[in-house]
């Protein structure tokens, strides 16, 4: 194995200076765009592996940025795509098959697979890094000064390739890291003054979560809940509720502060956490590691999870991408499922205002790529207005990604921003419902050729000619797990959940013998 040094002074300059030749060579919001380019796509979910092995099928997460390879549709661009095992050859041809006005076979000659055939939770970049040959005939199949290196998150083992493969990366500089962290994102929420809940900066152990836990009591005595977060999570893996309900006649203003801390201390034990499996044990091991901070629970009957994305283009300019409403679950509803395009429109407008404010923001720290922010939205009855909590920054691709870049690909269209809305050429509006998470015991054991048999037979697939349908991902985590993604494309909302509902019945009618109690529809729980 090569030794890398991710921190020295050479190596920070001269990967600076890698990033400049994208400000230099490109201007447009979305460079893929442009022709006759190489582009890397290393699809690592470079996060502590500890919380990414909690995800069902995570290292089949890499499939999520299979959107790339629509990119061939450039006819001089090419692909390089590399995964931990090698993909599914029938998931490759479903993709280049979406391609529009391409022959498959030219598509696929602009196509170079790659694989370290590494099943191990580490990241996959680590696993790139661990292989100088591959490395090498990675950087043989390149142009340097036509090529670019894209990735899901942005860490020092990506930069490390960069620097070794001497192309740029398209991606925020790790040096930026802390800006992505919950505690980096609470600072740009105030330097912004954006509302965002009360609560903490970064806690590095056990005394001083329980000081800041008793100072946010402090300052909020009927406060009910409270949420604590590692700084570093994936999909709200890493959170776990704090219920102060059944320790109130510990409160701060009833009783001592040294009581008060001595009964959180114990307390602490009860947590609810997100992920299935967790300990107090596992996760207090955890905040010295990573830090963590703790936030007060926004409360409210009628809640939703709102999100905007934007672009930081290499020139430093700020686009906004998109806005969703997130489906979540899990225990206390923190945990990413899926996604309705667009958002609200009560409130889509004022997401893209905050999420503007952030771009700029994040710009000035030396940012660029995609950046998405996750908001909560409460309705008072008291109220015609919703109410917007800023909660975290991703300084990354996320789950609301790989769906928009599907639709915006595969119809050519744009986004309005003074509606919204997407439209296509011919100003037709587009509305989807996205997930990671179509998961039912039962599909366990269809291969990916299975699902193309049922996707044919029942005509489930994307028809380009009404620009309308499914298109699906996360194939390879099908036959293991029993977990699918899919983006449903529609002309309305109702349409978009009515072809996902389809394809959910379809899936359950083709798997009932396999399954004699059928689950209830895994996700859509918002109420339009």
């Amino acid at each position: 194995m090569q030794t890398v040094s991710y921190f020295t002074s050479e190596n920070q300059h001269r990967f600076r200076e890698l990033q400049a030749q994208l400000r230099d060579r490109y201007s447009s919001i979305d460079i893929f765009d442009q022709d006759d380019y190489d582009i890397l796509v290393v699809p690592s979910y470079s996060i502590d592996q500890q919380v990414g092995q909690k995800v069902p099928g995570f290292l089949h997460y890499e499939e999520r940025l299979l959107f790339s390879l629509i990119r061939l549709r450039n006819p001089h661009t090419r692909v390089i795509y590399v995964t931990a095992l090698p993909l599914y050859p029938i998931i490759i041809d479903y993709y280049l098959q979406l391609l529009p006005g391409i022959p498959f076979s030219h598509a696929r000659d602009r196509l170079l697979l790659a694989s370290t055939y590494d099943a191990s939770l580490k990241p996959l970049t680590q696993k790139i890094l661990e292989r100088p040959r591959l490395v090498e005939r990675i950087r043989r199949a390149l142009r340097p000064d036509k090529a670019y290196m894209v990735c899901f998150n942005s860490t020092y083992l990506e930069q490390e390739l960069s620097l070794q493969l001497g192309i740029p990366l398209l991606a925020a500089s790790p040096e930026l890291l802390y800006w992505g962290s919950k505690s980096g994102s609470r600072e740009i929420f105030s330097e912004c003054k954006i509302p965002h809940p009360d609560g903490s900066q970064q806690v590095n152990n056990i005394k001083e979560l329980l000081i800041e836990v008793t100072k946010l009591w402090q300052r909020q005595p009927d406060l009910k809940r409270m949420v604590i977060k590692l700084n570093e999570g994936f999909s709200g893996e890493g959170n776990a509720l704090l219920n102060l309900q059944p320790i109130q006649n510990y409160a701060p203003h009833l009783v001592s502060e040294a009581e008060t801390m001595a009964v959180l201390e114990k307390h602490l034990e009860n947590l609810s956490f997100q992920s299935e499996g967790e300990t107090w044990a596992n996760f207090s091991r955890r905040i010295p590691e990573l830090g963590a901070i703790v936030e007060a629970f926004i409360e409210g009957e009628t809640k939703r999870s709102p999100s905007v994305q934007g672009y930081i283009k290499p020139s430093g300019e700020i686009e906004i991408l998109s806005t969703h409403d997130q489906i979540l679950g899990g225990p206390d509803g923190q945990i990413y499922l899926g996604c309705y395009f667009p958002a609200d429109e009560a409130y889509r407008m004022e997401l893209q205002e905050l999420g503007l404010k952030i771009g700029k923001a994040l710009a000035a720290k030396g940012a660029m790529e995609r950046y998405g922010v996750d908001f909560i939205a409460v309705h008072h009855q008291d109220s015609k207005k919703w109410e917007l909590q800023a909660i975290e920054i991703n300084l990354r691709k996320g789950g609301t990604t790989h769906p928009f870049m599907t639709l915006k690909l595969l119809t050519n269209g744009y986004y309005d921003y003074s509606t919204g809305l997407f439209l296509t050429q011919q100003n037709q509006p587009k509305y989807y419902l996205a997930t990671d998470n179509l998961q039912k015991p039962q599909y366990r054991g269809l291969l990916p050729n299975d699902l193309m048999d049922i996707i044919a037979q029942h005509r489930l697939h994307f028809d380009s000619s009404n620009r309308t349908g499914s298109v699906f991902h996360l194939m390879g985590a099908l036959s293991e797990f029993g977990k699918l993604g899919l983006t449903s494309i529609g002309n309305s909302l109702a349409e978009a959940e009515m072809i996902y509902r389809h394809v959910e019945e379809v899936l359950d009618q083709e798997t009932q013998s396999m399954s004699e109690t059928q689950p209830k529809p895994s996700i859509l729980p918002i109420n339009w």
